[in-house]
């Protein structure tokens, strides 16, 4: 095999066969099942959308609220989850907390191998994705309060998904615009085909393992900040700009090391994304409303996604979704860190979505490589070995 056949990060190589999401890059299009995610995001919740991307249709009235009511009544964790949580250090990055307990869940929930009529029965595949997408947030939470030395506070069955996570994280309870804002960006994080932590789910999933070990690989893969963990940078990078008047010199200095702008450019879209689209609309609307912290940060981002167009946008470089979700989740009060674990949180449906096909029609993964190793060589004992100091 020729040494060109190689495609490094295996960049327009299909690597599956999917009917959950789909991007048209150069459109700037994202739907899930074929709904277009504006729409989703206008008249759907992520409770539905969830139920939607695992089960491929909207669900009725009857299917959604048992699926809701069942996200409610499962977002309790073992109390050995909490002691574990007890033992690790308080200054670590709450994405290595969410990787630990979420593997640990399979000590708790055990399920080490699917039957084969397990893997076609689609009321247990959503049981078992539905706990898993309900305790996420719990173990978030809970780990806000842990860290700085308060109990978790209890899950809330009156309360849905976002504004029970809302509630946990602070104590308080959540004002319903906060609530709302947190819910849309939840659809808008849930899906995108096959990126970084959802390949990883793919593998993972092909060996047969239990769903805690699929979703604990995926939060690993997210962590890193070219993929979840940019949101995270984007919010650093404004804050050392500081004002839009350092713009300008911030991006001749990034752009003349050829050191990358945070929360610009995307493998897919070769024009804006529009899930940027939908944040900042969002966010525009709260400037209008009184409702930022901290506006001089989304000052700053509108400036920085104007000026760095003008220099990026003629190469297919564009503000996308981490540009505006870490901004946004800034003025809402939350920590910088906590930014990648709500993704999770969000992407968790579609994670177990993948998780779901790939079971369904499933053949390990296994790819070749090309070598370039030496060639063929006899083992010398080491007192016959010699140092080349030449």
């Amino acid at each position: 095999m020729a040494e060109s056949a190689v495609v490094p990060g295996l960049e327009g190589v299909p690597a599956t066969q999917s009917s959950i999401s789909h991007i048209d890059g150069t459109a700037g299009l994202l739907s899930y099942r074929g709904y277009p995610i504006d729409q989703l995001v206008a008249q759907s919740t992520y409770e539905e959308v969830a139920l939607l991307l695992l089960d491929g249709e909207l669900p009725d009235t009857s299917a959604l609220e048992r699926f809701d009511t069942g996200l409610r009544s499962h977002r309790q964790v073992k109390y050995n989850v909490r002691e574990i949580m007890k033992f690790l250090p308080v200054t670590g990055h709450p994405m290595d907390l969410l990787h630990c307990a979420v593997a640990s869940l399979g000590m708790f929930y055990p399920q080490q191998e699917l039957s084969d009529a397990e893997r076609e029965n689609v009321s247990h595949l959503d049981a078992m994705a539905m706990r898993i997408i309900a305790r996420i947030p719990t173990i978030v939470a809970m780990w806000e309060q842990m860290r700085f030395g308060n109990d978790p506070l209890p899950t809330r069955s009156d309360l849905n998904h976002a504004a029970n996570f809302l509630y946990m994280l602070t104590g308080r309870e959540p004002d319903p615009l906060y609530a709302r804002i947190l819910d849309a960006c939840f659809i808008l994080h849930a899906e995108h085909t096959i990126n970084a932590s959802t390949f990883s789910v793919l593998v993972t999933s092909s060996t047969l393992t239990n769903p805690y070990h699929v979703i604990a690989g995926a939060i690993g893969t997210l962590a890193g900040p070219l993929h979840g963990g940019a949101n995270q940078k984007v919010v650093e990078m404004l804050e050392e700009i500081g004002t839009p008047s350092r713009i300008a010199g911030y991006l001749d200095t990034r752009l003349s090391r050829r050191e990358k702008i945070w929360g610009f450019g995307h493998r897919v879209y070769k024009t804006r994304d529009p899930r940027a689209a939908i944040l900042k609309d969002m966010m525009e609307n709260l400037a209008s409303q009184g409702h930022l912290r901290h506006s001089h940060l989304f000052d700053i981002a509108m400036e920085l996604e104007r000026q760095a167009g003008e220099r990026l946008a003629s190469k297919g470089i564009h503000a996308n979704v981490d540009f505006y979700s870490g901004v946004l989740y800034h003025e809402m009060g939350i920590r910088t860190d906590l930014f990648t674990p709500i993704f999770a949180m969000a992407r968790s449906a579609g994670w177990l979505a993948h998780w779901r096909e790939q079971l369904g029609n499933n053949r390990i993964f296994r790819p070749t490589q090309i070598y370039s190793g030496a060639s063929a060589r006899h083992y010398v004992p080491a007192s016959q070995r010699s140092c080349d100091t030449a």
